[in-house]
């Protein structure tokens, strides 16, 4: 765990909303900005991993970074924050693919079809609904979380062995706690209207 874990869990676990942050961020709070990356990093990453850039992932990542710093001050609503980033993580995804010296084919579809609104409203859909998983994840008691995490997000997948090594548990509680932890989650998920 690096030092600015901690902060950026507190900043987190506090509660602070994309509009706290960025306002906070626009104070060049170096905290906020950390928090700000940390609870949309997974976002960002997952666009060009569904779109197959594996490879390109870690460049399209730092430039969507970089135009959010650009540009945090020009958001009209700060509300939309996780829906721009999707957007803006598309074009240059896009952006990229067409300047690419590789010329590499998406695997998940060709170059037309990601033109196709249609695909791309899909894309989108998706990846909002993956934010708002994540987000409901990362709202949960710790050891929900992380148990989710171990369980459902990691590859592969822990084993219940380390699962209750990691959390203190006793091996044979592990399935009860995933039970009582997945309900809360679609309780909390239900109560966002997914």
């Amino acid at each position: 765990m690096t030092a600015t874990a901690p902060t950026r869990q507190s900043a987190r676990s506090s509660g602070a909303s994309d509009e706290q942050l960025i306002l906070r961020c626009l104070d060049n709070d170096p905290q906020a900005w950390s928090a700000l990356i940390d609870k949309y990093k997974n976002l960002i990453y997952s666009i060009p991993i569904t779109l197959g850039m594996h490879q390109d992932a870690g460049d399209i990542f730092q430039t969507v970074c970089l135009t959010l710093l650009s540009k945090l001050s020009q958001l009209r609503k700060h509300r939309a924050l996780a829906k721009w980033l999707m957007q803006t993580c598309y074009h240059e995804c896009l952006r990229h693919q067409q300047t690419s010296n590789r010329h590499s084919k998406l695997k998940s579809a060709g170059h037309d079809q990601l033109h196709s609104e249609d695909i791309q409203e899909q894309i989108l859909v998706q990846l909002e609904d993956e934010q708002t998983l994540r987000e409901a994840v990362s709202e949960m008691p710790a050891r929900c979380a992380r148990m989710i995490q171990m369980l459902f997000f990691e590859t592969p997948s822990r084993s219940y062995a380390e699962v209750a090594d990691e959390l203190g548990l006793a091996q044979g509680s592990i399935g009860f706690v995933r039970s009582r932890c997945l309900a809360r989650l679609k309780q909390h998920l239900q109560a966002k209207g997914f």
